[in-house]
């Protein structure tokens, strides 16, 4: 009886610099999903770079996934709720793409996998990039410190939060009911999932209750099922996101929180 074939992982995991070294000297394209420890890699996506693999290969086109706070390198990164995605080719960054929107991946990996390819073929000059919205802080940032004029501008970047649609809600089917709630309330969702967390990710998540007598029961009670993952922002005012989510979902304590905000 023959043997299987060992199935290539799609997407490599990432998690010390020897690894991020050997990634840069990939020949192709590789396009990298950064992610944060307590959110996940983007699973949304993943169905298009499996489609991807199929139509185009991995000879040129590669996959991979790399946590924010495991790699000095992407420090930057760290605390963005958004999903990012950086390509890289010949070790340089060629192109960046925020948000789990599937057409602009696919634009986007054809068109540097195209790219790439002249590179190759034909000796052509890589077009090589740096992260403009990231330059953009670093440049307020720097005026901040000089005390320039420019010091109180505001980030382009939208802010985000994550909110947790927890096991109990999703189990009893009330997901949309609270969806529907969250968007009245002026919050505009830019990626949803439905999975069940680890303990891991959920000790992480609320390390800051960890002190609290209740803290092992809400751990084990996050992870008792599918939760639904919301990353959420705001476009109508300039209220901070986390801020006016925090508002809306009032005190933490159940008991107060029926007492301070019965109809919620």
């Amino acid at each position: 009886m023959g043997s299987k074939k060992k199935e290539i992982a799609l997407q490599v995991n990432i998690s010390t610099q020897e690894l991020w070294e050997e990634m840069l000297s990939s020949k192709g394209l590789t396009v990298v999903d950064v992610y944060q420890g307590w959110c996940g890699p983007c699973k949304p996506v993943v169905s298009l770079f499996q489609k991807m693999r199929i139509e185009v290969g991995l000879d040129l086109l590669h996959f991979a996934l790399a946590e924010a706070d495991c790699l000095d390198v992407l420090e930057k990164y760290r605390g963005r709720c958004e999903p990012t995605f950086l390509f890289y080719a010949g070790g340089k960054l060629v192109a960046v793409v925020r948000g789990a929107n599937a057409p602009l991946l696919q634009k986007t990996i054809l068109d540097q996998l195209e790219a790439e390819r002249k590179v190759l073929a034909e000796g052509r000059e890589r077009k090589v990039i740096k992260d403009e919205a990231l330059s953009e802080e670093e440049e307020r940032f720097s005026h901040a410190k000089d005390g320039g004029e420019d010091a109180d501008v505001a980030s382009s970047e939208k802010t985000c939060t994550l909110a947790i649609i927890k096991p109990d809600a999703v189990g009893h089917g009330k997901t949309d009911e609270i969806i529907m709630k969250i968007q009245e309330a002026g919050f505009d969702i830019i990626m949803s999932e439905e999975r069940t967390m680890t303990e891991a990710e959920m000790r992480l998540f609320y390390q800051h209750r960890a002190g609290e007598e209740a803290f092992e029961k809400l751990v084990h009670h996050m992870c008792s099922g599918p939760s639904h993952l919301l990353i959420l922002t705001r476009t109508e005012d300039t209220e901070d996101v986390a801020t006016a989510w925090r508002a809306l979902m009032g005190p933490c304590d159940p008991h107060v929180a029926r007492r301070e905000q019965p109809d919620r």
